[in-house]
């Protein structure tokens, strides 16, 4: 009998580890575009594939989140990387106890860089120390450096996980190409944020897969106008982190075999008024060990 016991544990583990729950990071703001805060876990539904599903998980307000700075540090952008980085650290300043933080540079080459021998800080002094040592110089690997934090955003310890990718340009050293970062997206459960300092003496620059890759995972990409602006867009980020709502649930549509589910969020207002919502647009499904 305890042989039994002993087993039907086992099992229940096993079942526990193998049953994965998709997080959906969801926005909500009402038709002015402001922000709707105080909403509860019955204001929301959630579609998969077009069916209703139960919402097993569900929070709301400021929580801490694991995040990955991507900051292009090609050739282009040397005269722009002192706003860039100050902002950057501004923009870990301004975070609450609890977030966690990494730095991956790209240029030719992609490096995810040393803090001090942790994965990740909290402390803005050793980020700012981090990205002031890298020199920029190369041409642009943007695909391959989102893949590379994508995978380290697997080690943070909190379940909102955001990416924010700073770059001045479109991809023309990657090994990746793009399909392969989407895909990795769709995998994760991170929103992607972008800042594109975009203008006419970058020829290989292409703002449409930055936002592309961006609403795909529910995130929004910026893009100032000089770089002294980059500050107000890592505070409008910030915001939109802080004001999310993170809903899960565990999806029973994975018998259909599709590799790729679409996913739909609606929320009501207190009024019964519907509201705009923002997520990611879907998830892959991995296959099962």
């Amino acid at each position: 009998m305890r042989a039994l016991a002993c087993l039907f544990v086992a099992l229940q583990a096993t079942f526990s580890v193998r049953t994965e729950m998709v997080v959906l990071p969801v926005t909500v703001s009402d038709a002015r575009g402001h922000s709707v805060a105080g909403l509860a876990e019955t204001d929301f539904r959630v579609y998969d594939e077009g069916r209703l599903q139960p919402i097993t998980f569900f929070r709301g307000g400021d929580v801490p989140i694991t995040i990955g700075l991507v900051v292009d540090h090609s050739q282009s952008m040397g005269l722009k990387l002192a706003a860039v980085n100050a902002a950057a650290v501004a923009f870990a300043r301004s975070g609450r106890a609890g977030d966690e933080l990494f730095v991956v540079t790209f240029s030719d080459r992609v490096r995810t860089l040393p803090l001090g021998g942790q994965l990740f800080t909290s402390d803005p002094a050793v980020l700012d120390g981090a990205l002031v040592a890298e020199p920029p110089g190369g041409r642009t690997a943007l695909y391959d450096a989102v893949a590379e934090a994508l995978r380290h955003l697997t080690s943070g310890r909190s379940d909102r996980k955001a990416l924010v990718v700073v770059t001045d340009g479109g991809d023309n050293a990657s090994h990746l190409k793009y399909r392969g970062v989407r895909d990795l997206a769709r995998e994760s459960q991170a929103v992607i944020y972008g800042i594109g300092l975009i203008g006419a003496e970058f020829q290989d620059e292409n703002p449409e897969i930055l936002k592309r890759l961006c609403r795909d995972s529910g995130g929004v990409a910026y893009f100032p106008g000089a770089p002294r602006d980059v500050a107000g867009a890592f505070v409008e980020i910030a915001r939109d982190m802080r004001e999310q709502y993170t809903l899960g649930f565990v999806p029973g549509a994975a018998k259909s075999g599709k590799a790729f589910h679409t996913v739909k969020v609606t929320a009501l207002g207190p009024t019964g008024n519907r509201l705009r919502v923002r997520t990611r647009s879907g998830y892959s499904m991995r296959p099962p060990p």
